[in-house]
């Protein structure tokens, strides 16, 4: 009987079962190719899944890009400054108007506002006209191969394979760097598993369907944990002298308590208590910008683990909502990337894990700067500080 497979293919598939082929991450690229072949065998990938593996390649682009994030070491006043623009803006309002019944049924269905949705859509593709050039499934090999992260990358696999295999996405479909598809840069598994047509042509499209592009972002969310018609996060505006200690997003207490230190809305008018807990989020300490931050502002960081990425999102998504501006105040000076990596490596040093030493200010850091901050008697606002470099 005649294989069903490529002569390279079938050697893919007869030579998987080689020990060599279980290696996790390294070693020879082949090899390791052999025992993703084996996994997508188990897995029911059919011959189109594998001849696409068979020609994937190494990208050092893909390395080079995971190597040197950068832009995540901008305060968040310069990075939302940037990444909240004019142009978003009006485009978020003209698609939350040209897509309104489909944003509606999102809503109604996932409790997701549109607003929500269309922030995301804005920051990760500009409506879908920046969907990246990167082939997703050379990317996700690289990544997979590459050691320093393959338990992120390693399970997209499989499930790219199987939207190669099913026709769903082209073996040459082209993306993000990390290996995300589409106009809200989704995940394969993400993509397979809670894909949404919504546009009701009985496929699922997230290159070039508006509406599957929509519902399938707003189920994503409400998986992820939204709950429906709460709040996100709201601008406030803090006192000089408050226990800052009680700050930080995963500290939530009941609005009456934060009004009883001090806090209130921009214009000065009391909060008003809607039931509900929030801790205080300050990315550039208690002089910069502060909001309050309620349990669905943890679903962006889900989204994205960067502070300064989930709270540009969140912001941009009060702006669509009809929020006016933030009000970016004066915040003290901070640190240099050379200043910030030698603030974690003293950090290190102390015993905290700041993750890597980077000079991304991540949550690991700010984490240990407060810690710190309360150990020397100072303000505790997350805030890296020429003043604390000092002291420490």
């Amino acid at each position: 009987m005649k294989s069903r497979f490529s002569p390279f293919v079938a050697f893919l598939l007869a030579a998987s079962a080689l020990p060599a082929a279980a290696q996790e991450c390294g070693g020879d690229f082949a090899n390791w190719k052999q025992g993703v072949s084996a996994e997508a065998t188990a897995a029911g990938v059919g011959q189109a899944g594998h001849e696409a593996l068979a020609i994937a390649t190494l990208d050092d682009k893909v390395l080079a890009r995971d190597r040197s994030q950068g832009v995540f070491s901008q305060t968040f006043n310069q990075f939302s400054g940037r990444m909240i623009s004019a142009y978003r803006l009006k485009q978020g309002a003209a698609n939350l108007a040209k897509y309104a019944d489909v944003f509606a049924r999102a809503k109604q269905e996932f409790g997701v506002p549109g607003a929500v949705v269309g922030a995301f859509w804005a920051l990760e593709t500009d409506f879908g006209a920046v969907q990246g050039d990167f082939n997703t499934l050379n990317a996700l090999v690289t990544l997979a191969h590459d050691c320093r992260r393959p338990q992120v990358f390693r399970p997209q696999l499989i499930p790219l394979l199987k939207l190669i295999d099913r026709g769903i996405v082209p073996a040459d479909v082209k993306g993000a760097w990390a290996g995300e598809i589409g106009q809200t840069q989704m995940l394969p598994a993400d993509y397979l598993a809670d894909g949404v047509d919504g546009d009701g042509d009985g496929a699922i499209d997230l290159r070039g369907s508006a509406p599957d592009v929509i519902m399938t972002t707003a189920k994503k969310l409400e998986m992820k944990g939204w709950k429906r018609d709460q709040p996100w996060i709201q601008e406030v505006r803090v006192q000089d002298e408050m226990p800052w200690d009680q700050t930080g997003r995963s500290n939530k207490l009941p609005l009456s308590q934060w009004t009883e230190w001090g806090v209130t809305n921009p214009d000065g008018s009391p909060l008003q208590d809607n039931g509900l807990k929030a801790g205080i989020v300050l990315p550039m300490g208690r002089k910069g910008p502060a909001f309050l931050a309620y349990e669905n502002y943890d679903v962006y960081l889900e989204w994205n683990q960067s502070a300064t990425y989930a709270l540009t999102a969140a912001v941009l998504a009060s702006r669509l909502a009809g929020a006016p501006a933030y009000d970016p105040r004066n915040p003290e000076t901070g640190l240099t990337m050379d200043q910030m990596k030698d603030l974690q490596t003293r950090l290190e040093a102390r015993g905290y894990d700041v993750g890597k030493v980077d000079g991304i200010l991540g949550n690991n850091t700010r984490e240990a700067i407060r810690k710190e901050q309360m150990r020397l008697g100072i303000a505790v606002d997350g805030w890296p500080t020429p003043d604390l470099l000092a002291r420490l």
